[in-house]
C-alpha cells in the first residue's frame, strides 16, 4: 500500500486531528495549528494503516533488521511507539519523565548492544528527541533513526543536526511564533497547552 500525502491529510482531518486556534507548543512558541495524534491513533483501524505505510517507508530506507528495539517518549509516543514496533516486529518500551527529566521505568532496559529506533508522533523543534537521545546514550545503545507521524519542524537540517535519519509520514509547513512575535490576530484568541511536557 501506497498513500499518497494528500490521502495521509485526509486520514489526519477525518480524525479532527489538525486543530486551529491559539495554541502554545511544549516548546514554548505560539501556532495556529495543532496536530493531536492522538485523534488519529485513537482508531485502531486508521493507526494501523498509517503505522504500517510509515512502517514500509522506514524498511525501504533502512532495510529489514535495522534495529532490536523502539523507545518512545510518553505521553505522545505512547501508542505510536506501540503500533510501530508492532509493525516492525520489535519490542517497545517508553521513557517517562521524573523531575522533569526521561528515565526508564516500569523494569524497561537498554544496553550497549542495542540498536535503537526513536518514535515520536510529532516533531516540533526536536527538544524531546534530544532528550530521549540523551536517555539511550546513557545506556551506550546505538540510535539508528527517528520516525514521527508529523514531522512539523519546518527545519531542512534536521537531520544533519540530530544525526541520524529522521524518517516521517507527513511533513507539513505550520508557522510558529516566540511569544514575543505573536501575531495580534492570534493574541485575539485565548491561547491553549495542549501538549504532555509539563503534566504533573
Amino acid at each position: 500500500m501506497n498513500l499518497k500525502e494528500q490521502e495521509i491529510l485526509q486520514e489526519f482531518s477525518a480524525a479532527k486531528a489538525i486543530l486551529k486556534g491559539h495554541f502554545i507548543l511544549s516548546s514554548g512558541l505560539h501556532s495556529d495549528t495543532y496536530m493531536q495524534c492522538a485523534r488519529v491513533l485513537m482508531e485502531p483501524k486508521r493507526a494501523e494503516k498509517l503505522c504500517a505505510e510509515l512502517a514500509n517507508k522506514i524498511e525501504k530506507k533502512l532495510g529489514k533488521n535495522f534495529a532490536d528495539i523502539v523507545i518512545a517518549p510518553a505521553m505522545g509516543g505512547v501508542v505510536v511507539g506501540y503500533e510501530m514496533g508492532r509493525q516492525l516486529g520489535l519490542p517497545t518500551i517508553f521513557c517517562e519523565r521524573v523531575n522533569g527529566q526521561f528515565e526508564l521505568r516500569r523494569g524497561f532496559e537498554l544496553n550497549d548492544k542495542m540498536r535503537v529506533l526513536v518514535v515520536e508522533d510529532v516533531i516540533t523543534t526536536g527538544k524531546s528527541s534530544l532528550e530521549t537521545y540523551d536517555l539511550v546514550k546513557k545506556f551506550n545503545a546505538k540510535i539508528v533513526a527517528e520516525t514521527a507521524l508529523v514531522d512539523r519542524s519546518n527545519d531542512k537540517n534536521l537531520e544533519a543536526k540530530m544525526g541520524i535519519p529522521i524518517i516521517s509520514l507527513l511533513q507539513i509547513n505550520v508557522k510558529t511564533f516566540d511569544e514575543n512575535n505573536v501575531p495580534q490576530e492570534l493574541k485575539n484568541i485565548p491561547a491553549i497547552k495542549p501538549g504532555s511536557r509539563f503534566l504533573k
